[in-house]
Order: C-alpha cells, then sequence, then structure tokens
C-alpha cells in the first residue's frame, strides 16, 4: 500500500511521461544476470534491431544458466543464415560486448502466443533443449 492505495505489483517496467500516461517498455523479468551484471533482454533486442544483421527476420532473445557467468544471452532467431556468422556480424556491427548474444540457434519457428507476441516461457525452454541443458 503507497498513500493509503493498494497497487498489484506486475513486474513491468515503464515510465509515466509528461501527460500522466503510463508506457510500459519491458518487463523486470526479462533480465539476464551475467557475472554481476544485469542486462535487459529487451535492449538486446533493441540492440539487434538496430543493425541490418537479421532485417527482415523474426527473432527473440532469452536466457539460459552458464556455469561460468551464472546466465548466458541466447538468441533465437527465423532465416537461413548460419548461427556462426550472425554472431560475427553482430560483433562486427559493434555490439557491446556484454549484450552479445553466448550463442544463436536458427529455428523454424520463433515461439509466440496466440496474440502474435513473443512467447518468452517457451523461447527459454527450446533455448535450453538446443542447448542440451535439462
Amino acid at each position: 500500500m503507497i498513500n493509503g492505495k493498494r497497487y498489484y505489483r506486475t513486474g513491468d517496467k515503464g515510465y509515466l511521461d509528461e501527460d500522466g500516461f503510463l508506457t510500459i517498455v519491458d518487463r523486470y523479468s526479462r533480465f539476464a544476470k551475467l557475472g554481476g551484471e544485469m542486462v535487459s533482454l529487451g535492449a538486446v533486442e533493441k540492440k539487434i534491431q538496430d543493425t541490418p544483421v537479421l532485417e527482415g527476420c523474426d527473432y527473440v532473445v532469452t536466457s539460459i544458466p552458464d556455469s561460468a557467468k551464472g546466465e548466458k544471452i541466447v538468441l533465437l532467431y527465423q532465416g537461413e543464415k548460419d548461427p556462426k556468422d550472425v554472431l560475427s556480424e553482430l560483433r562486427a556491427s559493434g555490439f557491446p560486448p556484454i549484450m552479445l548474444p553466448a550463442v544463436a540457434f536458427a529455428v523454424e519457428k520463433v515461439p509466440k502466443l496466440g496474440t502474435g507476441k513473443a512467447d518468452f516461457t517457451t523461447a527459454k525452454k527450446l533455448a535450453k533443449e538446443l542447448a542440451g541443458i535439462k
């Protein structure tokens, strides 16, 4: 309760504009913890969008456990490009090293919800499966 009002903690990350409208920009659960650093998976997706590397391809970024750093960033994308080439091109595009996916997988279809939005839960399960993690 804040100032006598009850609020629900949604886990959404957003801001109020000057007119009082709330804009939701991400979810707090969509972060990867890499060796003590918190990296926004939404920000990684935005950085990928700002490059021509996966232009016209559908993709989603998730994280999976990593024994060395705690977690690692995984890119799942729908397309014909070789995953090694995708990561090389992202690196060459000036991608910030901490945001660079550790691994990429070409998938037949990026997991989606019925609304057409990315299905983050299924994407994480698929990434673990493709990485050989149970």
